[in-house]
């Protein structure tokens, strides 16, 4: 289930910290920061990810495992 948001759209589905753990969310530093940590990688190989295959955190995860596989990152 969605929300619109002034910002976008947002899940209801957040961790206790307030993280939505639904939409890798770039446009918010806390968020970046959040999913940097919980997916091992840097901000910049994160918004490549995002743009590659969008913001759901399956496909971002498969992304960055993939090019991690490969010696790409």
């Amino acid at each position: 289930m969605r929300l619109t948001h002034p910002q976008g759209t947002m899940s209801n589905y957040s961790t206790a910290t307030g993280h939505d753990t639904e939409v890798v969310e770039i446009r918010d530093g806390n968020q970046v920061r959040y999913w940097c940590e919980s997916l091992g990688c840097t901000e910049a190989q994160l918004r490549e990810a995002v743009q590659a295959v969008g913001p759901l955190p399956a496909e971002v995860r498969r992304f960055l495992t993939d090019l991690s596989s490969r010696g790409v990152f």
